[in-house]
């Protein structure tokens, strides 16, 4: 049996996207049949490791505790006061299918603005657009299956703003136990330790979003500048999708890009070449950062930090496999090869003005660095006089 967020009253699965008849639903839900997603993924999930009732009890009570006690830990490493006892979002432990469902949600949400153009430009009657909606609801519903036996944790920013959500506005960190069990007993390494060690990066996430209050619309409004250009209509969207999970399989020629030629042929407009430079920044900077927290951990934090981080990347087990399919889904795998900057930027940054200097970032949409300044510090140094 795997760890499932219905088997605790105080870790509520995520909520049920309602069903809706009314011809007032929301124009993005009639392209790609959300809840169909969800049951197929969950239909689709791989099995989990077999646990006992006492182990997931224990294991889910763990788990939110390495998740409470990895927040002083990020402030101290991160110097953000956002940090300082941080209880502003849901911790959720969930199995693998209440992650896919709690994925549905969340691309819903960044999807919609790109749906709604499409959806403005179909010309399907209603029986064939129900059946569009249930085949790429399909569609998307594998490829969640595939993420969902993949995905360590997620700090999800979006959760708030799905239709129906109870979710609080400052969003909800998941925790998938399954994964983090499989994982941690494929390497043979202090279960605490590693829990521990997984929690510090997803809750860097969660404290970037808490710093910068105006980070989540200032992102969906870049995704939205990019998105309904680039998905350009509901086939290409699942073409895209299929092929940004294939690109993570494929870990024989981790510098591949697929379609790198045809997406930036697409941006022919300045503002288009601009909105992508921006977004690409953006998710440099964020992951970059929270690699460094990651790097900055020690013995004194996670006693077997050495031995965990070694057997985990020995094991070939990228980090943020959930990041990149969206950065692959949005056609940002053109770029990916970059993404690498974004931890050299913020070490040189700290290095020169201290982490109180970067922290300027989090400040305002215009203290967040370009591309050409991720590639060069002292671009945003002088820029921001430190």
């Amino acid at each position: 049996m795997e760890p499932s967020a219905r088997q605790t009253s105080s870790n509520p699965s995520p909520k049920t996207p309602s069903r809706t008849t009314s011809e007032t639903t929301v124009q993005a839900q009639s392209l790609i049949n959300w809840e169909l997603a969800a049951s197929t993924a969950a239909r689709l999930t791989p099995a989990g490791p077999v646990l006992g009732a006492a182990e997931i009890g224990a294991a889910v009570e763990n788990l939110r505790l390495m998740a409470d006690i990895s927040v002083p830990h990020v402030h101290d490493i991160t110097g953000l006061d956002a940090a300082r006892d941080l209880r502003d979002s849901e911790v959720l432990v969930v199995d693998r299918a209440s992650w896919a469902r709690a994925n549905t949600q969340s691309f819903a949400v960044m999807l919609k603005p790109a749906m709604e153009k499409l959806e403005g430009r179909g010309s399907l009657s209603p029986g064939a657009a129900g059946v569009s909606a249930a085949i790429t609801g399909s569609q998307l519903g594998a490829i969640l299956a595939f993420l969902s036996s993949k995905v360590l944790g997620q700090y999800d920013p979006f959760s708030a703003l799905a239709e129906n959500s109870t979710a609080p506005a400052s969003g909800r960190l998941l925790l998938v136990a399954p994964n983090i069990i499989s994982v941690e007993r494929e390497l043979n390494v202090e279960p605490a330790d590693f829990r521990l060690w997984v929690c510090l990066h997803e809750q860097t996430h969660r404290v970037q979003f808490a710093a910068a209050p105006w980070l989540r619309h200032h992102m969906l409004q870049e995704i939205e500048n990019l998105s309904g250009l680039l998905l350009g209509n509901v086939d290409s969207l699942m073409e895209r999708a299929s092929a940004a999970a294939k690109s993570l399989k494929d870990r024989a020629a981790p510098g591949a890009a697929p379609g790198r030629g045809a997406i930036l042929d697409l941006l022919q407009d300045p503002a288009e070449k601009a909105a992508l430079s921006r977004l690409t920044a953006l998710m440099s900077l964020l992951e970059g950062h929270a690699n460094v927290v990651m790097d900055a951990v020690d013995a004194s934090i996670v006693p077997s930090v050495k031995t965990i981080r070694q057997r985990f990347n020995d094991r070939g087990q990228e980090r943020g496999m959930i990041e990149k399919f969206i950065r692959n889904l949005l056609g940002l795998d053109a770029k990916m090869r970059q993404y690498s900057d974004g931890a050299k930027f913020v070490r040189e940054v700290v290095a020169a003005a201290g982490m109180a200097g970067f922290n300027k970032v989090w400040e305002s949409a215009e203290n967040l660095p370009s591309e050409p300044e991720i590639h060069d510090s002292k671009l945003w140094l002088d820029r921001m006089g430190l």
